[in-house]
């Protein structure tokens, strides 16, 4: 994203500059300088809006385009939907049986076309491709694969720079990869090359990790997503998010895995909303357990000098009765 895009992106409102405020309940937990990024406050509930508005400014000033078909777990589909009209777009979007409703009545909200259909992501892709295949004057809209939303995730890492001067760790939730491709971008584009990167996700939907944790890093395909964190429910994550994550190692830093339960990533969201009064669903969560947890939190923390910076990436699938139902479910006290 040139800076001339970022500025009118963010004069025209597709997406916002989020806080970083520094966390006390962490900061005091860990003992270390703790810092979170809001990306949960984006129009939509997530990052994702700084992808959608790089992506929708480009396709529309190099080709024209008005109409834009999405596949998405949920988030990816509030993003588009909430930047795209603004831009005069229409949008489609294929969701999986595994969304849930309060997010597909959101995304009817917005204007957007839906269509339910199949079990988890992958299937419900497939649809979106076939549908843009069909219809010359569409454009197909990843969630996560493309280097223009690579690239407008990438900004959140701008912002962070302008408050801090260095920073020694980043956390990160890792779905299909797209935001972990974007920091990686910002980190390199910043000269934080010594950085230590923390991808998190929950054991039913490492695909990243599972890649990375592999001798040497090479990229795997789940069997299927058995974890509630359904926005992190991709079978597989990016290339590109394996090979970015090589080169920063290549460069000097350092790339950590981290698995959590669903119950953890459940404790992590219950906790940081009696600490920070923010809801966020176990995607995020599972960012937040690399803290939490005094399990992960060992590892996490292990090397690490100068800043932490916890990427709040929010999402819109919760609600207090659904951390309520995932307390009861998961039996947490």
């Amino acid at each position: 994203m040139s800076a001339a895009n970022v500025k009118s992106a963010l004069e025209t409102g597709l997406y916002i500059r989020t806080p970083l405020i520094k966390s006390a309940p962490l900061s005091k937990l860990t003992g270390k300088d703790v810092y979170i990024k809001l990306d949960c406050l984006q129009p939509s509930g997530s990052f994702k809006d700084r992808g959608m508005a790089n992506l929708c400014q480009t396709l529309q000033s190099t080709k024209g385009t008005q109409k834009l078909i999405a596949s998405s777990g949920g988030n990816a589909g509030l993003a588009v939907a909430t930047v795209a009209p603004k831009k005069g777009m229409t949008v489609s979007v294929v969701v999986p049986e595994s969304t849930k409703p309060n997010v597909i009545e959101r995304l009817k909200a917005l204007g957007a076309e839906v269509t339910v259909h199949g079990k988890i992501w992958n299937e419900a892709d497939l649809l979106a491709r076939q549908r843009v295949d069909e219809d010359p004057q569409a454009e197909y809209v990843s969630p996560y694969d493309n280097q223009l939303l690579w690239t407008g995730h990438s900004t959140l890492v701008d912002e962070v720079m302008e408050d801090l001067p260095q920073v020694g760790a980043v956390i990160v939730g890792v779905g299909g990869g797209g935001l972990m491709c974007g920091v990686l971008e910002g980190l390199e584009r910043h000269g934080q090359t010594s950085s230590k990167v923390i991808a998190c996700e929950t054991e039913g939907a490492a695909s990243f990790c599972k890649s990375w944790l592999k001798s040497p890093p090479a990229l795997i395909r789940l069997d299927t997503i058995s974890s509630i964190a359904t926005s992190l429910g991709a079978l597989e994550v990016t290339q590109v998010a394996i090979d970015r994550s090589l080169k920063h190692q290549e460069n000097g830093g350092t790339v950590q895995a981290a698995i959590c339960t669903d119950k953890e990533a459940v404790e992590a969201c219950l906790q940081f909303s009696s600490d920070h009064r923010i809801m966020v669903e176990p995607a995020c969560g599972a960012g937040l357990a690399a803290l939490y947890s005094e399990r992960l939190r060992k590892q996490t923390l292990e090397g690490v000098e100068g800043p932490i910076v916890v990427e709040i990436c929010g999402g819109s699938g919760v609600n207090l009765s659904l951390l309520n139902m995932w307390k009861k479910d998961l039996g947490i006290e």
